[in-house]
């Protein structure tokens, strides 16, 4: 019996943690996420100008919002959900401007190359935008709408409470005989 005993028990220090081990060994939040995104946009966008592939700057936008999806931690879902159109255009500007930078007019290169940039590679914003809700849809993200939908609902709540007495103190019944002027008139 004494061996059975010992056997099946373990010293605290020798039982593995699931606390102490984490689910992804990297967690980045919603804002790390967009990080992301955006470095992947500027830096493979900048390589599409230099060497002459445009397919790469797409790529690399839609291979940013994959990494990122898969890397944010479920909390911040909903945030990253989001972020890919303005994470975009923010990656777009940046590289336009570093490669007009110098060459002539600033104000309309980047202005021309920004809406040609965008023109360009909408295809690949659309495709990142979809990719990423698909990927952060299997990973969690209706439990964030659910918890959004419910903190929208205690505020709605929370009004109603506030707005339970509808007595108006400011209006006074008035008697047939009494007429009370109208906004324009005058007293």
């Amino acid at each position: 019996m004494r061996g059975r005993r010992g056997a099946s028990s373990s010293p605290p220090a020798a039982r593995p943690s699931s606390a102490a081990s984490p689910a992804s060994p990297i967690a980045l939040t919603g804002r790390g996420g967009a990080v992301v995104i955006f470095g992947a946009g500027v830096v493979c966008g900048l390589l599409s100008r230099w060497l002459g592939v445009p397919l790469l700057a797409g790529a690399g936008f839609a291979i940013g919002c994959a990494l990122a999806a898969f890397a944010t931690r479920p909390a911040d879902l909903l945030t990253l959900v989001v972020s890919p159109p303005l994470v975009f255009f923010a990656a777009t500007f940046a590289v336009e401007f570093a490669t007009t930078l110098g060459n002539g007019s600033l104000v309309r290169g980047v202005t021309v190359g920004v809406l040609t940039a965008l023109a360009a590679t909408a295809p690949w914003l659309f495709f990142g935008t979809v990719l990423t809700v698909v990927i952060c849809l299997s990973r969690g993200l209706m439990t964030n709408v659910r918890e959004l939908q419910d903190k929208l609902a205690g505020v709605r709540l929370f009004e109603k409470e506030e707005n339970e007495n509808p007595v108006r103190w400011d209006e006074s019944p008035t008697t047939t005989q009494e007429r009370r002027p109208h906004h324009g008139e005058v007293d």
